[in-house]
C-alpha cells in the first residue's frame, strides 16, 4: 500500500519511536511568538538550558499585541525580544517589521513542501497548504523543539476531503472550509490530518489553500495539508530559484511528497461545492454553520477583516470589490488589519486601503489583537462581530461578545447594511 503525504514526511523525519505509535520527528522550523514562547523561555532559563538547537531554523515574531497595550504585554514582548537577540536569531520580526505569524512566515519563504513545522499556536496547521506537516504544540513540546529540534507526535491517520464541482461566483475558500467543518464536526478530525484534494483545491491560489488549512484545527485536525504543485512552486520561486534550474525541476522534486494513489485513509469525503452558497457561523462552535441567507438581517456592531485566516491581499481584494463606492452603516464600526507590511503596502499601491478608508473603515497595523480579544477591536459585553477570523467561541473577541465567522466578501456586505448580508444580493 502507498503512503499519504503525512506518512512520507513522518518517515523522512523519524528520529526515534520510544513507544509504539509515538514518533519523534526532526524539525525543519520552530516558529515563535510573544504569547506562548516567553513561558517556554522562562522554563528553559530556570532549568539552566537557555540554548537553541539551530538559530537559522527558528523564526520569531511579535504579532498578537503590537504595539504593546500595557506593561504585561510589553514584558512578554521584551522577553521574546531579549531572547532572540541573546541567541542572535536572524529572523526576528519586531514592531514595524512584524506581521501575523501564519501570514508573514510563508510570505518570507520559510515553509517548503516536506517540512516539519511546530509553533505554540493552534493555527500552525495553516502551513500545511505548502505540503508540509505543521502543528500547534504545547509549552513543553515547544521547549524541546527550541532546545533539541525534535517533537513527538502520535502517528496520525489522514482524512481525505475531495472538493469537487465548480465553485460558484461569490463563494470563496472561507465558505468551503466552514461547510466542511460543519460536515466533520468540531471533533470529527481529532488526531487526524485533513488532506484537501480535488479540482477545487487544484484551482485555488496559495492564499485560498492557507485559508482551508488554517481552519483544520476547528474540526479537531492536527494539521491540514494540500499537495504541492506548480501553484506552490510559483509562490516559492523567488526563494528557491537558486536551488533548482527550472520550475519544472522544483515541481519534480516536490512531487515526492504527494500522496500515493493507493495510499490508505481513515476516511474519504467527497464534497461537491457546485451548489454551495456563502456560509456563516451561529452559536459558539465553528461547526455551527448555516447559509448566510438563513441569518440575513441579523444586526451586528462590528465588522473585522483580517487575521491569519483572511488577512491576505486576495482577501482584501474580495472585500474591497464589495465596498468600492459604498460606506459602512451608521450603526456599525469597521476594522481592517492587513496581515503583513507587504500586504499593507500592496493594498496601498492597488488603492484598496483608500477604498476601505473612504467606506469608513479603521485601518490598523498588522496584528492578531482583535481575533482573540486582546487589542485593536475588543467587543463589549452583548456586542456582535461579523469577522473573517477562525473562532466563534463564547467571549473569543471580548467577554460576553458574539462572533459570526464569514468570508471577506460577506463581511464587507454586512458592513454596508449593518446586518448579516449575502454580498451577492447587493
Amino acid at each position: 500500500m502507498g503512503k499519504t503525504l503525512a506518512e512520507k514526511i513522518f518517515d523522512a523525519h523519524l528520529k526515534d519511536e520510544p513507544f509504539e505509535g509515538t514518533k519523534v520527528l526532526g524539525l525543519d522550523r520552530v516558529l515563535c511568538h510573544e504569547i506562548t514562547t516567553p513561558v517556554a523561555i522562562a522554563d528553559l532559563e530556570w532549568r539552566g538550558k537557555d540554548r537553541v538547537f539551530d538559530r537559522d531554523k527558528i523564526k520569531v515574531v511579535i504579532d498578537h499585541v503590537t504595539p504593546a497595550k500595557d506593561t504585561k504585554t510589553a514584558t512578554q514582548a521584551k522577553i521574546l525580544r531579549d531572547w532572540a537577540r541573546r541567541h542572535e536569531i536572524p529572523d526576528f520580526f519586531d514592531v514595524g517589521r512584524n506581521g501575523v505569524c501564519h501570514a508573514i512566515f510563508p510570505e518570507k519563504g520559510y515553509i517548503r513542501p516536506g517540512y516539519t513545522v511546530i509553533m505554540g499556536d493552534s493555527h500552525t496547521c495553516t502551513h500545511g497548504a505548502f505540503g508540509a506537516f505543521a502543528a500547534g504544540v504545547g509549552t513543553t513540546d515547544l521547549e524541546v523543539g527550541i532546545l533539541k529540534g525534535v517533537c513527538a507526535f502520535r502517528e496520525s491517520a489522514t482524512i481525505r476531503v475531495n472538493l469537487n464541482g465548480e465553485l460558484p461566483q461569490g463563494v470563496f475558500a472561507k465558505d468551503v472550509i466552514l461547510y466542511v467543518i460543519a460536515l466533520l464536526g468540531v471533533n470529527g478530525a481529532t488526531d487526524r490530518v485533513i488532506e484537501f484534494r480535488g479540482p477545487i483545491v487544484d484551482q485555488m491560489s496559495m492564499e485560498a489553500r492557507m485559508t482551508l488549512c488554517n481552519m483544520a484545527i476547528e474540526a479537531g485536525g492536527t494539521s491540514g495539508v494540500c499537495m504541492p504543485d506548480m501553484t506552490t512552486v510559483d509562490y516559492l520561486w523567488p526563494f528557491i530559484q537558486d536551488e533548482f534550474p527550472t520550475k519544472e525541476a522544483a515541481l519534480a522534486d516536490y512531487s515526492k511528497w504527494v500522496s500515493d494513489d493507493d495510499a490508505g485513509y481513515d476516511k474519504v469525503m467527497d464534497v461537491n461545492v457546485s451548489e454551495l452558497v456563502p456560509q456563516v457561523t451561529f452559536g459558539y462552535k465553528p461547526d455551527c454553520v448555516k447559509p448566510v441567507s438563513e441569518l440575513a438581517g441579523t444586526p451586528v456592531d462590528q465588522i473585522y477583516i483580517g487575521t491569519c485566516t483572511n488577512g491576505r491581499i486576495e482577501d482584501l481584494r474580495q472585500a474591497a470589490e464589495v465596498l468600492k463606492g459604498k460606506v459602512v452603516a451608521d450603526s456599525v464600526r469597521g476594522i481592517v488589519s492587513p496581515a503583513t507590511p507587504k500586504i499593507f503596502n500592496q493594498a496601498l499601491e492597488e488603492g484598496i486601503i483608500q477604498i476601505f478608508m473612504d467606506a469608513g473603515f479603521c485601518v490598523t497595523n498588522p496584528t492578531c489583537g482583535a481575533c482573540l480579544g486582546m487589542s485593536n477591536g475588543v467587543l463589549a459585553e452583548g456586542e456582535v462581530c461579523a469577522s473573517t477570523s477562525n473562532r466563534n467561541f463564547n467571549g473569543r473577541m471580548g467577554k460576553g461578545g458574539m462572533v459570526h465567522l464569514m468570508s471577506p466578501a460577506t463581511a464587507a456586505a454586512t458592513a454596508i447594511t449593518g446586518v448579516i448580508t449575502d454580498a451577492r444580493t447587493l
